[in-house]
């Protein structure tokens, strides 16, 4: 079964690469967005009649995790990078401002 094929709301993700760090939840709201976790380090970020916003995305930095916002521009069919933070919430709250 290829990665296209599983409906990630359902299949839990794989262990986090970080011992110690809690898994994100699958799905969250914060702010009226929902945050559907689609594999370990990104989360698609929707409003809630399902329209996509962008993603969050967790990568490594020397000093500890960050998360990259990236709006969605589906006139342009494109992602634009909106910040980088030091935590999830900050993260997503951005796009209710930005």
């Amino acid at each position: 079964m290829t990665s296209s094929t599983l409906d990630h709301a359902i299949v839990p993700p794989a262990p986090h690469a970080h011992a110690g760090v809690p898994l994100p939840a699958l799905r969250s709201t914060r702010g009226g967005l929902q945050l559907v976790q689609v594999h370990d380090d990104l989360a698609r970020v929707t409003r809630p009649g399902g329209e996509i916003v962008g993603y969050v995305e967790r990568f490594d930095d020397p000093q500890g995790d960050r998360y990259r916002a990236k709006r969605f521009l589906p006139r342009q069919r494109r992602f634009v990078e909106i910040g980088e933070f030091w935590s999830r919430d900050d993260a997503t709250d951005c796009f209710r401002f930005a």
